[in-house]
């Protein structure tokens, strides 16, 4: 007698998720919620910020999904094994990522402190420049992340509900958006700092 329902097994997910069938992305959604509490892990335990333990989770997910479609993942051991040393890795990678990015050092003189060093008039012009210079870098970096992304991008901005987002672009929960908005976003972040490398 079972007191408990669980939700599908290892065998079951692997099954849907390389099946070419319509149910596919509803495995993917069940693999997705299976381990969603591994972002509190990185949250507690590696010390991230939710966003980043969440981007950590969903980019764990898509390798998992990636590994399970090209047979990288044998099933020599469990999905939950599997998919803990993958999460585990990338909240790794991310506190390397943190722990450089504090320890960059800014040499000489900032730019703030150049322009503190300018008559009002002219400082005001060249600040004008500059605000106009990274509005199109940064329209510029917003095209080149893809039509998903700029979408997802451009109704986040105008304050569109992340609920309505999922149902207007297809993705299957407000959760999935998030996690996808935050990746592309940190796409967008890098792309627009490697012009000022």
């Amino acid at each position: 007698m079972k007191l408990f329902a669980t939700g599908p097994g290892d065998s079951e997910i692997i099954e849907g998720i390389v099946s070419n069938s319509p149910r596919r992305r509803l495995f993917e959604e069940k693999l997705y919620r299976r381990y969603d509490y591994l972002i509190r892990e990185g949250v507690f335990k590696h010390r991230l910020s939710e966003d980043e333990s969440s981007i950590a989770y969903s980019d764990s997910v898509l390798s998992v999904i990636e590994n399970i479609e090209n047979g990288a993942f044998e099933g020599r051991s469990s999905l939950k094994t599997y998919i803990h040393k993958i999460f585990s890795n990338k909240c790794v990678d991310q506190i390397r990522k943190n722990t450089t990015n504090r320890a960059q050092v800014n040499f000489g003189d900032s730019v703030e402190d150049h322009l503190n060093r300018l008559q009002d008039s002219t400082r005001s012009v060249i600040e004008d420049l500059m605000e106009q210079h990274d509005n199109r870098l940064l329209w510029s970096c917003l095209a080149a992340l893809g039509e998903k992304c700029q979408q997802m991008i451009r109704s986040w901005s105008e304050g569109i509900a992340d609920k309505q987002i999922a149902q207007e672009l297809g993705y299957q929960s407000a959760e999935v958006v998030k996690t996808s908005r935050l990746r592309c976003l940190e796409k967008l972040r890098n792309t627009f700092l490697q012009h000022f490398n």
